[in-house]
């Protein structure tokens, strides 16, 4: 048994009492794409999550202020039992086993998808600048840089020219502003399938929001719409937007009045975002030896090359996607 272990059984039995805990009962119940664990351990007639974040001391304290802030604004996201901040345990309420990516289907995307887009409404519902961390325009380059870094450099093992260099940074300054034009509310920053629980009251439950941001409006429906792990037709994707922007309208989310105009914003967002992923997916394969998502990477490319192919200001970007597209099918996914 590790000392974290160690820690985490300590304050498990500390606790217990409260909660009727059953440790022999402890069990893995997922992880996360950063450095969190979670486990699921049997209470008085009920399940518990218990969230374990080491690192840092104090690392859960954005946990535990956006679970209060989204819950406030309506949407349904796990109880708080018990904390140690210092250590970074969580005691939370179970909101079961079942995400969305693990359920959706074409017989009930839209359903599903309907409620997922009301709650999104919830969530920017009232935002105010000033309560969450603002998607600032470092933030934003800091994301993009992710790509040319991890996944071209690293990934592709290209080297990064002068006249490349110079290609990214006017391509990654049209979209900082195109996205910092937008409106700003409360962004969970990863709206996704994998982060949505199905829930027969209150559906969806939320989860992994400790990075929300006030940024821009059209961030998570974006995230919702084109994931990481899972695709849907462009007529699809249009349909589940265009109800999305009409009940943000209807519920004074600062969308704009032409959808035009909203759809165009929700594609350059897209574009910020995919290009991020694509980093993240490498440095996570690279850095932190966790290999499966590398092989998602295709469905970004693609992602990317559509939106990029849609505006001629774009084009350099495009022409590059198609040049490391071809490169990409060399290097394959055996890591």
């Amino acid at each position: 048994m590790t000392e974290r272990e160690v820690c985490l059984k300590q304050w498990l039995e500390k606790i217990g009492g409260s909660f009727g805990l059953n440790l022999k009962t402890l069990r893995p119940a997922s992880s996360d794409a950063g450095f969190r664990s979670y486990f699921r351990i049997d209470g008085d007639g009920t399940t518990y999550i218990v969230m374990d974040s080491p690192g840092e001391t104090g690392n859960v304290k954005p946990f535990i202020f956006v679970d209060d802030l989204f819950a406030k604004q309506g949407i349904n996201v796990p109880k708080i039992f018990a904390q140690d901040v210092e250590q970074g345990f969580l005691l939370l309420s179970d909101l079961g086993t079942q995400t969305y990516l693990d359920v959706l289907s074409e017989d009930n995307a839209s359903r599903l998808m309907d409620d997922a887009t009301t709650a999104l409404v919830k969530l920017q519902k009232n935002s105010k600048p000033g309560v969450l961390p603002e998607y600032s325009e470092e933030l934003l380059r800091r994301e993009l840089e992710l790509f040319p870094e991890w996944y071209v450099k690293r990934h592709l093992n290209m080297e990064i020219t002068p006249q490349m260099r110079s290609m990214f940074d006017k391509m990654f300054d049209l979209i900082i502003k195109k996205n910092l034009a937008q409106s700003f509310v409360y962004v969970h920053r990863d709206y996704m399938p994998r982060n949505l629980m199905l829930e027969e009251k209150d559906n969806p439950g939320v989860i992994d929001f400790q990075d929300a941001v006030y940024g821009p409006v059209s961030y998570d429906i974006a995230c919702l719409c084109r994931d990481a792990f899972i695709s849907w037709s462009e007529a699809q994707v249009l349909d589940w937007t265009i109800r999305y922007w009409d009940k943000a309208r209807k519920e004074g989310i600062p969308v704009p009045a032409d959808f035009g105009v909203f759809w165009e914003d929700v594609e350059w967002m897209v574009l910020q975002r995919h290009l991020k992923v694509l980093g993240i997916f490498a440095r996570l394969n690279y850095r932190d030896g966790k290999t499966k998502y590398l092989g998602d990477t295709p469905r970004f490319l693609n992602y990317v090359q559509k939106t990029a192919s849609r505006f001629d200001a774009l084009r350099p970007l495009s022409r590059f996607i198609n040049q490391i597209s071809g490169i990409e099918e060399t290097v394959g996914y055996s890591f």
